[in-house]
């Protein structure tokens, strides 16, 4: 075997372990790589409020964009089949956030969008099998998604408003401003005080009253949700059972779920 296979094949089950194994390296690695992750994402939220200091600003931006883009390309080589892996949508909304990273002059108005990061990072086996191994597939995960999605929600719309309103309108001199407008019209509190002109601003208004109260009573119903435990019947498929149960509920099998399952 050519000795350039050979590098390429050590480098990959390097990786695979980094990414993917168990061992106290392994993890310690995944934790430094997620807490790059959230200071990342406060940066991004910050953002809107940085893009003035010039030369820091720019300097920040291509550093994020350079880890990034590694831990974009270990994770492909990690994985060995780079269709595969191209085929996740979480992968192309990480390269679309690289993309903003890379050329903020010309995409700079749809940096809001890199808030995003926050959503694939909650959403990724990468962050349970790392920070909360114990709580993958309980009812604390599905509570964490539905509070990050809502997060995401509440600071990809106030990015947007900031960037599309703030300046042009009377009532919108600042960020605060634009995540004021966003928080009050997701609840429907709606105090008139700030609103958005036009009929694209109350298309606007609208949308984030829809899809701002949808998350939030997803959220609600998952911390309402009966308990459930993660254990798939063996006959039908069926993932969700009651802590307690003796049969499936689809199929009426016999069940044996683990205590350690509770």
């Amino acid at each position: 075997m050519a000795e350039p296979v050979r590098e390429e094949l050590r480098l990959r089950a390097r990786l695979r372990a980094l990414y993917h194994g168990a061992s106290p390296t392994a993890v310690r690695f995944r934790y430094a790589v997620i807490l790059i992750d959230l200071a990342i994402i406060a940066f991004f939220i910050a953002a809107p409020l940085m893009q003035h200091h010039g030369v820091t600003f720019y300097l920040i931006d291509y550093g994020v964009a350079l880890f990034l883009a590694l831990d974009l390309g270990a994770r492909a080589i990690a994985h060995g089949d780079i269709k595969s892996w191209l085929k996740k949508p979480i992968v192309w909304l990480d390269l679309f956030v690289l993309a903003t990273l890379l050329f903020p002059a010309w995409l700079f108005n749809f940096g809001f969008l890199r808030v995003v990061r926050l959503w694939t990072l909650i959403h990724s086996e990468f962050f349970w099998r790392t920070v909360a191994r114990r709580y993958d597939d309980t009812r604390i995960e599905d509570i964490t998604r539905a509070a990050s999605s809502l997060l995401t929600f509440v600071f990809v719309v106030t990015g947007f408003v900031y960037t599309s309103f703030v300046g042009r309108h009377e009532g919108l001199n600042g960020y605060v401003d634009a995540l004021y407008f966003t928080v009050t019209s997701l609840t429907t509190t709606g105090y008139g005080d700030v609103t958005l002109p036009g009929a694209w601003g109350k298309l606007l208004s609208i949308a984030v009253m829809l899809g701002g109260v949808s998350l939030f009573i997803g959220l609600i119903q998952s911390i309402l949700r009966p308990h459930k435990v993660i254990h798939p019947c063996p006959c039908c498929g069926l993932r969700r059972h009651d802590p307690d149960a003796v049969h499936c509920k689809a199929c009426g099998l016999v069940l044996n779920i683990p205590d350690d399952g509770l």
